[in-house]
């Protein structure tokens, strides 16, 4: 199993809804409004790295209010 925190950026006034709606992707074990730099944080997982791939690329991005991601695979050293 692969996870990876997936930091988004939202247009104004968009965040919670973006949270919803991606909420409900398989896959998405959580999103959560935040503020910073970002403005949703997903924590996601998949079996291999190619299927998180095609989540957040099929899926995440999908998403209306969107208008930028980056994904970060958690890895253990």
């Amino acid at each position: 199993m692969v996870q990876a925190y997936i930091l988004i950026q939202t247009e104004v006034g968009k965040a919670t809804a973006v949270a919803q709606s991606i909420s409900e992707i398989p896959g998405v074990l959580r999103a959560e409004d935040v503020t910073g730099p970002y403005d949703v944080i997903v924590r996601a997982e998949a079996d291999t790295v190619d299927d998180l791939g095609r989540l957040v690329v099929a899926r995440v991005q999908q998403v209306e209010g969107i208008t930028r991601t980056l994904t970060c695979p958690v890895v253990h050293l």
